[in-house]
């Protein structure tokens, strides 16, 4: 008998179609509020890297791309809370808009860190966007400027988002088998 990962997964949430189409949408969204504004689309990796390739394609406009790695899971099941930043965005910052891109919100601990550090670093702005929100689960208040879907306080795979880096390349969201990583 092969193994394949799907056999890991316990509930699919988000189609394939409904993925596209979301990110579709909120490509336009970001077209329309950054209008005549050069921005810079940071990707937030590994996690938001499939997220910011799509999004990418579907905004119109003078952009950048960027990434940083950012982390507070290591690889485990549960943040940390501590910030680790292991790649940085290179140069001055002063006055550029920034859109930080992640796959998914969990505590909320690494995007408001990272937000507070690029506003330090000069930007004149700097919003956030997430493919997946999971709001049960924050540990500190931040503001989610682009959301693609709210998502249950259950463990979430695929369409980037890992367990242990495996299952990033399922093209849909789902939930993980609880005897997985329990």
């Amino acid at each position: 008998m092969s193994y394949s990962i799907e056999q890991d997964v316990d509930q699919i949430l988000i189609s394939e179609e409904e993925i596209a189409k979301r990110v579709k949408e909120m490509g336009e969204q970001i077209t329309r509020d950054y209008e005549g504004k050069p921005l810079i689309l940071v990707g937030i990796l590994k996690g938001a890297n499939i997220f910011m390739a799509d999004l990418a394609r579907t905004v119109r406009g003078k952009v950048q791309l960027d990434f940083m790695v950012a982390s507070s899971y290591g690889n485990g099941a549960v943040s940390s809370g501590q910030l680790k930043i292991v790649k940085d965005l290179p140069g001055d910052l002063t006055g550029k808009h920034i859109l930080l891109v992640e796959d998914i919100i969990d505590t909320g601990l690494t995007l408001s860190k990272l937000q507070s550090y690029l506003l330090e670093r000069g930007a004149s702005s700097v919003k956030l966007c997430t493919f997946l929100d999971k709001p049960d689960h924050r540990k500190t208040v931040v503001d989610v400027d682009y959301v693609g879907f709210k998502v249950p306080d259950e463990f979430i795979i695929g369409y980037g988002i890992d367990y242990a880096e495996f299952y990033r390349n399922l093209p849909y969201i789902a939930s993980l088998k609880r005897e997985i990583y329990q």
